[in-house]
């Protein structure tokens, strides 16, 4: 029997596209004996079919047949074409262009976590009213199959919290400080040298990235509808050498983490900030662009999903994974089922920042004197915060100094009542320096 053709369209030949075109020619033969059917790259719709074979030319020699075209309406609209890859990115005409491919009842697959983010709602309702689907894979943690995880592996467990490290440039940042005590501009200015960070970072570094992430990965842990509003973004750019240095001392090792969490009243917490990690927690062996997702199930426990959160041949991998679900039929048989998407869930009871309980690390900068330890711990026990450990080294310069606190389990509201006022006292120099800590997973707890 003849193998069955699946028609593609790919729009956007970039960083992404170039390696998903790659995998699609190099290995045609190889994935059509493993899935069954022959994949058919029929357009790449690029902005100048000129200079896209000009730099097809570079590539190698199975770049030389890429059919190139600017032609994006027909490319859609191709009898032919069954699935269409949407890899522009940007939420404007790429989400254009997403709607006009699903109202002609084709498949897409798409790494647009920014569109997902504000409009995925809309964007999977339009396939289900057009019978198609729509698959994400590589939108959230590169190449890592996290998404498939949520939408069926992890389907006979309440997840009860799912945390992590999704954004590769932030975490090589943080690595450059923490293993060479590189100042944040330094270790900023050499992750854009070599790729990882784009000329304008704010995407990244402000937290906007991950939080984006998180509102798409929450959303299918938790059934429930999460848009990046309902996240608390802290990013990682008032971080100072000191902070790492310090926490290193304690034990920790500082993240940008994404963390979503079951509350046991039934809201959800929801927020992206740099995060204190104990050194015994695997997340702190997570180094430069890797990332590292944790799942806490009520069956299986806590699990780790692990590998490259960005870069073109890791996010290809997992584009084209998504191309062979949807070939096979598995994953429109998924997503006409699945009642966790967006588009049939309800919005989420999240948790009010101010409410959230944490543990936290403080850095004052306050005056070598007597009294001023005593100012400081009476203003936390004043609203209940109560300290866990005290780190303060002598004093190079004999005005200031900086106190480091650890605090037990407190609310946030609480916490940041009291950093207002111990900046105002006349002891410090603030403002102070606040950031959460996360404790370890139970099952490594006691661990070396």
């Amino acid at each position: 029997m003849a193998e069955r053709s699946i028609g593609v369209t790919l729009l956007g030949c970039g960083v992404v596209g170039g390696g998903v075109a790659r995998m699609l020619v190099e290995q045609r033969d190889d994935l059509a004996r493993r899935a069954g059917v022959r994949l058919d790259l029929r357009h790449v719709v690029v902005r100048s079919a000129d200079a896209a074979r000009a730099k097809a030319d570079a590539l190698g020699p199975w770049a030389a047949a890429l059919p190139f075209t600017t032609d994006t309406d027909a490319a859609i609209a191709d009898p032919a074409v069954d699935i269409v890859i949407e890899l522009i990115g940007g939420t404007t005409l790429a989400g254009t262009l997403i709607e006009r491919a699903l109202k002609a009842g084709k498949a897409v697959v798409t790494a647009n976590k920014s569109l997902l983010a504000e409009r995925g709602a809309d964007v999977f309702a339009l396939a289900r009213k057009h019978d198609t689907c729509v698959a994400f894979e590589a939108s959230c943690g590169g190449g890592i199959p996290i998404i498939q995880a949520l939408l069926r592996d992890l389907a006979g467990n309440r997840i009860d919290a799912l945390l992590g490290i999704v954004n590769g440039t932030c975490n090589f940042i943080l690595t450059k400080m923490t293993q060479n005590g590189w100042a944040y501009d330094q270790a900023l200015k050499e992750a854009q040298r070599l790729g990882f960070a784009e000329a304008d970072p704010v995407m990244d570094v402000s937290g906007r990235d991950p939080a984006q992430k998180l509102s798409l990965l929450a959303s299918l842990a938790f059934g429930a509808r999460v848009t990046e509003r309902d996240v608390h973004v802290e990013g990682i750019d008032r971080l100072d050498a000191a902070d790492i240095r310090f926490a290193g001392e304690m034990g920790y090792v500082i993240k940008l983490l994404a963390i979503a969490q079951r509350e046991p009243a039934g809201q959800i917490s929801l927020r992206v900030h740099p995060t204190l990690v104990h050194k015994s927690d695997v997340l702190a062996d997570v180094s430069g662009s890797f990332n590292a997702i944790s799942v806490y199930g009520s069956a299986l426990g806590h699990a780790l999903w692990y590998g490259r959160g960005a870069g073109r041949m890791p996010t290809a991998s997992a584009v084209v994974a998504d191309v062979i679900g949807i070939a096979l039929g598995a994953t429109p048989a998924v997503f006409r089922q699945i009642r966790i998407l967006p588009d049939q869930t309800q919005p989420a009871a999240v948790l009010p920042f101010a409410e959230l309980r944490s543990r936290y690390y403080l850095r004052v900068m306050a005056k070598d004197e007597p009294g001023t330890m005593a100012a400081i711990a009476t203003t936390l026990g004043k609203h209940n915060v109560s300290i866990s450990a005290i780190l303060q080294h002598e004093a190079e310069d004999t005005k200031l100094v900086p106190i480091v606190i650890t605090t037990h389990l407190a609310r946030e509201g609480a916490v940041a009542t009291a950093i207002r006022e111990i900046d105002q006292l006349a002891v410090t120099d603030g403002p102070a320096m606040c950031l959460r800590i996360i404790d370890n997973p139970e099952e490594f707890a006691g661990e070396k």
